[in-house]
């Protein structure tokens, strides 16, 4: 009895730790979208010639907006991408 009680509280603690994740995925994903729209629209007006390259859109995809911001400055300053 004991068991089939623990596992039952266990499993609702999953369910709520789950809705969080995907709760906060939502905004992750905004955030992902928006920071690689910055990253096409800042490069095609400015021409910043910033290669579309595999670590420039890992930073974007992971930083969002400021993802995209430190990728556009470090091409600036002639540092990276």
């Amino acid at each position: 009895m004991a068991f089939e009680i623990l596992i039952l509280v266990l499993v609702i603690l999953a369910v709520i730790a789950a809705y969080y994740i995907l709760k906060s995925i939502g905004h992750l994903i905004v955030n992902t979208v928006l920071g690689l729209i910055l990253l096409i629209v800042a490069n095609f007006i400015f021409k910043l010639g910033i290669a579309y390259t595999i670590p420039a859109i890992l930073v974007c995809a992971f930083g969002g907006i400021p993802g995209a911001i430190l990728v556009i400055l470090l091409n600036h300053l002639h540092i990276a991408f």
